[in-house]
């Protein structure tokens, strides 16, 4: 299924297009993928048991590769932050 990249101001003016679709989108800041929204119509119990089998592979991935989620998401803040200060748009939360 093909994704399709929408800015992040059309995706809030456009969401419940958005919701009502089935296409997985990709949500942009500034020509940068920030997020994916994928809209999810009735889950049946076979989608629910596919996204926990793949949610174990991800898992078991990870620990193969002995990666840190907590700290991937520390880099992560800590990126942002960077980019909204190098942008003037610092936010404090």
């Amino acid at each position: 299924m093909e994704t399709t990249k929408v800015g992040i101001r059309e995706f809030r003016a456009d969401l419940a297009e958005y919701i009502a679709s089935n296409t997985p989108v990709a949500v942009t800041r500034h020509g940068q993928t920030v997020g994916y929204f994928i809209p999810v119509h009735g889950q049946d119990d076979a989608d629910v048991a596919s996204l926990k089998k793949a949610s174990k592979v991800l898992d078991q991935l990870l620990a193969a590769k002995s990666v840190d989620v907590e700290e991937v998401v520390a880099e992560f803040k800590t990126a942002r932050k960077q980019g909204a200060a190098a942008s003037g748009k610092s936010k404090t939360r």
